[in-house]
């Protein structure tokens, strides 16, 4: 099946890549991508290892992401997307022992079927406020090519909430910018996702000029990292809400802030409860498992900002915090971070389809915690079996080449202090190169 995806990909990136705007119509979108990216890590120090840690011997793994989008606009104001999906191959340590994890399209659940599944099952609402209206960049989640300056946009079916929340231009696609998934999204962000980074919600979106408002409720997964959603929102659930402010103010260049929070209700372990039974001799380590309860909440904020400095150059910054009690649920391991990062295209060298990135993000846990990874407690990514603490900080840089209408290839180096916030292992640089395929195809329905 794979096979045949890719096949048709490539036949769409033959015949319909840079497809004249004028000659096309908005109605139909059919498109397909396929990301391949070989990473690997040097030997490091390692005085100790523990069941999540990230194994010291160097490896090299692959893995691929190959998804075919497809979208109709069934009337003026109502679309549908169906997108379907296949992952493989492994990342660097199964996915464990970094949780600024460096390469954002592995799936973590390694036991998991390679067959094809439905990645995106939408339907788009518009509601028109105004007769007033702007162009709009048509792609995979968006048909119109024009669309109202005010509107309100309803969403519901399966997605994923970072379609929608904690967005960034500069950096939140690992198939054409940065690979880490602390530098794409903000770590402090558990956002509500299955193991494949699906849910079933609803999106609200109003949308000004200048600014828009988004809330979003979500299904959580009923165990961390787990593939299986809880239907009953009554008990579990996940509320999210962002403001997006767009401005021109540095020399008239695009400003745009994104201050965030959400809420999550699930049923989650308390750092602070496997720690005090443990201590008092009831468990032989920490164990968060045994302390799930039903109901229980974490809440966070971010921030999110990216700035035009030139033509062809931006840059962009992320802060994320979170309660950090109840365990880390649906992401990563992370409490508290802070990102940031450039790109820059290629025209000073005549590569203008080319891009230069560069980013740094740190990273940090809650006291509880640390101490419950101190005691030898594990978490779904993290576990060496002692911790000495120190913020896991991450630089990443890469170099991403078109090579011809829908090819593209990088070449990314990552450097990892303190991974699984541990200063007793590490530092880790982890290598990588990427092949980007893509292609559209549209179709006209006049």
């Amino acid at each position: 099946m794979r096979f045949s995806i890719l096949l048709a990909l490539l036949s769409c990136t033959v015949r319909g890549q840079d497809a004249p705007a004028e000659n096309v119509s908005d109605r139909f979108w059919l498109s397909g991508q396929a990301n391949f990216i070989t990473q690997g890590h040097t030997t490091f120090d390692s005085p100790y290892s523990g069941p999540n840690s990230l194994a010291p011997d160097a490896q090299i793994v692959t893995s691929r992401v190959i998804t075919l989008y497809t979208g109709i606009r069934l009337t003026n104001t109502t679309d549908f997307f169906l997108d379907i999906e296949e992952t493989g191959g492994n990342g660097i340590g199964q996915a464990l022992g970094v949780a600024g994890f460096p390469n954002l399209d592995v799936v973590r659940n390694p036991t998991l079927s390679h067959a094809p599944y439905f990645a995106r099952l939408m339907f788009h609402q518009m509601i028109p406020l105004s007769s007033e209206t702007v162009e709009a960049e048509r792609g995979p989640l968006q048909l119109a090519s024009v669309v109202p300056v005010r509107r309100i946009d309803i969403r519901f079916g399966k997605m994923s909430t970072v379609d929608w929340f904690d967005v960034n231009s500069v950096g939140s696609d690992s198939h054409l910018q940065f690979m880490n998934w602390a530098i794409d999204n903000s770590g402090a962000y558990d956002y509500a996702a299955d193991t494949r980074g699906y849910t079933y919600g609803v999106v609200l979106e109003y949308n000004d000029r200048n600014w828009a408002f988004r809330f979003g409720e979500m299904l959580m997964p009923k165990i961390a990292n787990g593939i299986h959603l809880d239907a009953d929102i009554a008990r579990a659930r996940a509320e999210n809400y962002e403001l997006e402010i767009r401005r021109q103010l540095l020399s008239k260049r695009l400003t745009v802030v994104r201050p965030l929070a959400f809420v999550n209700h699930a049923n989650m372990g308390s750092y602070r409860e496997a720690i005090d039974a443990y201590l008092a001799g009831e468990d032989s380590i920490p164990n968060i498992i045994a302390t799930r309860e039903q109901g229980r909440t974490k809440y966070g904020f971010g921030l999110n900002v990216e700035q035009e400095f030139t033509g062809t150059l931006r840059g962009f910054a992320r802060f994320g915090w979170d309660n950090g009690r109840t365990e880390s649920f649906a992401y990563t391991e992370v409490d508290q971070t802070l990102s940031e990062g450039l790109d820059l295209r290629g025209n000073a060298w005549h590569r203008q389809d080319d891009k230069f990135g560069v980013a740094f993000v740190s990273d940090g846990i809650s006291r509880d915690h640390q101490e419950y990874l101190r005691l030898g407690g594990v978490g779904f990514l993290l576990g060496d079996g002692n911790l000495n603490y120190g913020r896991e900080n991450i630089i990443e840089t890469y170099y991403n080449v078109k090579l011809w209408h829908g090819v593209y290839a990088s070449f990314d180096v990552e450097r990892v202090w303190n991974p699984g916030y541990n200063r007793d292992r590490g530092p880790v640089f982890v290598g990588a190169v990427r092949l980007h395929l893509e292609g559209a195809l549209f179709q006209s329905g006049r």
